[in-house]
């Protein structure tokens, strides 16, 4: 059992008969004779929606553990992705709602951590952001206004919005979670 007021982003809860996994989770202290509260955002494991809501400190919750396994990323076909377990060569089928909209940035032979709730694949945990390589954008302009963006096509098919100076080969990192543009990576020359 664990208390809401030690849920933190990662964990996986059982609440009202349900299995969450928790994607957010912010303590709120209380004052003089109000209890704290949890705010959290849950996803359900079973169906895959999110729900945001309160829960009282002292509540107490059943912690669920999950199976982390290494896997290596082999394709994806027909709204699944495929991963491989080095070791033991087994194979895990994982729906691409599952994975995320940063699916699209999965590549052959990316390493990734596969979360499992028994034999169900849960989620798959990727990096908070990754090195991506631009293919087509604009040419860019060296203004003294920074501040206008301009779309960038990457070599995952994705588009996103980068700063004037990003040109074609330009290596930038991308945050997966909100899939927008972080910094150009400083070429090694």
């Amino acid at each position: 059992m664990v208390l809401a007021s030690q849920i933190r982003p990662g964990m996986a809860i059982r609440y009202e008969k349900a299995t969450y996994k928790v994607m957010q989770a912010e303590y709120h202290p209380g004052q003089g004779k109000m209890g704290g509260q949890t705010h959290v955002r849950l996803r359900n494991l079973d169906t895959g929606t999110q729900w945001e809501t309160s829960l009282r400190a002292e509540l107490k919750l059943e912690e669920v553990l999950l199976e982390k396994k290494p896997m290596q990323f082999l394709y994806s076909d027909e709204g699944l992705c495929f991963f491989l377990e080095p070791e033991s060569g087994e194979q895990a089928e994982v729906p691409e709602e599952v994975v995320g909209p940063a699916a699209r940035f999965l590549t052959p032979d990316m390493r990734v951590a596969v979360e499992f709730l028994g034999d169900r694949t849960v989620s798959v945990q990727l990096p908070d952001y990754l090195e991506v390589k631009v293919v087509d954008t604009a040419t860019p302009i060296h203004a003294q206004n920074d501040s206008t963006w301009k779309p960038a096509r990457l070599e995952s098919g994705v588009e996103v919005m980068v700063p004037q100076f990003i040109k074609n080969d330009d290596v930038i990192r991308v945050s997966l979670n909100t899939l927008k543009y972080m910094d150009r990576v400083k070429s090694n020359h």
